[in-house]
């Protein structure tokens, strides 16, 4: 990955972590894009002292602040001629709902539409670039839901659990899109289940569901956060899925998502909804 920037969402800790660290190991420059900019500092001198590796750059980026990604990418572009790698990593999952300094549903915007933005800003950079890849993770529970498309804010009804789930369908949905309107540009989009992997992931809905995601993350139900992290690092700079892309994958492996993810009119519904979600893109 000598010579390859790479730029990683969710950096911080868990699988954001493993994955920055990996990638430096392999001699990657590696951004990394943290809500908090003070753990960000100390990921990057963990990163740096583990691998030897100090071309590691912290970029502020909060998921619930759409100015931020924004500002975000353009930090990005201002700092690197190319872009190789982004991996859309950042995820959340709440019991209660809330909603973001941008009106909108947090998990929803957290989990999907800052990915969109993300990319949609950095889009050009990276076919730029290419050979270049994007690697969105998702996770086995987009197979439990649908989107509902007159409530994408979950207004009528929220369960935290399958608000989630619609978050990660979307993040397939939004992949496969993505990956047909990135044909012939040299760079390749996939999405990934990680597996259950033991971080503080769900940890932040209090005291019940806090325990119940610790029981669930105990081994050996569950995996450590570094091989939880093995599919994106493994997207992100193996030969083998260099022409590859469109795919969802688990365990390194090509597999199937669910069938509601397959379906071609959701995904542009959902393109053309986060658009108008999001107001003017790069392109429009």
């Amino acid at each position: 990955m000598a010579g390859r920037v790479c730029a990683i969402t969710g950096a911080s800790s868990g699988l954001g972590y493993e994955t920055a660290l990996a990638l430096a190991r392999q001699g990657a420059t590696v951004a990394l894009l943290c809500r908090s900019t003070e753990r960000g500092e100390r990921a990057r001198e963990q990163i740096a002292a583990a691998s030897g590796n100090e071309d590691l750059h912290v970029i502020a980026c909060d998921h619930a602040n759409l100015d931020s990604v924004r500002a975000a990418a353009g930090e990005l572009l201002a700092h690197f001629d190319a872009l190789h790698v982004l991996v859309n990593n950042a995820g959340l999952m709440l019991m209660q709902r809330r909603i973001t300094v941008d009106d909108l549903e947090e998990t929803f915007q957290v989990n999907h539409l800052s990915a969109f933005l993300l990319t949609a800003v950095l889009r050009e950079r990276l076919a730029a670039s290419a050979p270049a890849r994007v690697i969105t993770v998702s996770s086995v529970a987009h197979r439990m839901a649908q989107l509902d498309f007159d409530d994408l804010q979950s207004e009528r009804l929220y369960d935290g659990f399958y608000v989630y789930g619609r978050s990660k369908l979307a993040n397939v949905l939004f992949t496969y899109e993505l990956a047909r309107r990135l044909e012939g540009s040299g760079v390749t989009a996939n999405t990934l289940h990680p597996g259950l992997v033991r971080t503080g992931f769900g940890h932040n809905n209090g005291r019940v569901t806090r325990v119940l995601m610790t029981l669930s993350q105990l081994p050996p139900i569950s995996a450590s956060p570094r091989r939880g992290a093995r599919t994106q690092v493994w997207l992100a700079g193996s030969p083998a899925v260099e022409q590859v892309s469109g795919r969802y994958f688990a365990r390194r492996r090509a597999r199937r998502s669910s069938r509601n993810s397959y379906d071609r009119e959701a995904q542009r519904r959902l393109w053309e909804a986060s658009e108008r979600l999001l107001g003017p893109l790069p392109g429009d």
